[in-house]
């Protein structure tokens, strides 16, 4: 599917040269998604182009680990604290300095979310939680299980977005138990079950109702 914005990759120095793949819109970005999974999430740009009535809306996703357990392991802070941490920095501060200044984008966090799906919805809810000045929205699709709700969550809490399909049990359990804990928790969240399965189409789909409800026309703006 083609685009009307334009797609520009960075190479960092994390874990010796690790890329960020943006998407830019063809008008000047009023909102911006952070992602992991980046070589996935940042060619989504065109269903956005496609959904009328959003507001120009930038990707910025940052490219996976092509080794499976190093990737989980940055993504859910239960397993390595200290690869957690050191891609949390790479992710969270690294990534965003570059995006301001490259791109000459304010980030407020009414404006900006983090978005992930699968292992990386782990990735979102874990910033996310312990960012919520940065981030103030969580778009979570389908998650793992690595990372769990605990009994105390902090405040104050982002705004989430849940989703999770009607053919993978696993992951519809664990979005379930993160929406009714944040819930439980005071969060503004919107859990939403659709016919599907844990795939990158089911996902792309519902990413342009994820921006609507952060940033549309009527979004609440803190």
């Amino acid at each position: 599917m083609s685009i009307a914005g334009e797609l520009v990759t960075g190479t960092f120095g994390y874990d010796g040269g690790r890329q960020v793949t943006v998407y830019l819109p063809p008008s000047p970005p009023e909102a911006v998604v952070f992602a992991g999974n980046g070589q996935l999430i940042s060619q989504w740009g065109a269903v956005l182009e496609a959904t009328a009535n959003l507001p120009p809306t930038m990707i910025v996703g940052a490219h996976r680990s092509a080794d499976e357990t190093r990737r989980l392991h940055e993504y859910s802070p239960g397993f390595d604290t200290q690869r957690f941490a050191a891609h949390e920095e790479f992710f969270v501060d690294d990534v965003r300095r570059w995006t301001r200044s490259r791109f000459h984008v304010a980030l407020p966090a009414e404006r900006t979310a983090v978005f992930g799906v699968s292992a990386s919805g782990e990735l979102a809810l874990a910033v996310g939680l312990r960012h919520p000045k940065v981030y103030g929205a969580v778009f979570c699709a389908s998650p793992g299980a690595g990372y769990q709700p605990s009994s105390v969550l902090p405040h104050p809490l982002p705004r989430a977005y849940f989703v999770a399909g009607t053919q993978e049990p696993f992951f519809h359990e664990n979005a379930t138990r993160w929406a009714v804990a944040l819930r439980s928790a005071g969060a503004d969240v919107v859990m939403t079950q659709r016919a599907g399965a844990h795939g990158d189409a089911f996902w792309r789909e519902e990413l342009p109702l994820m921006v609507a409800w952060a940033f549309g026309q009527g979004a609440p703006r803190r």
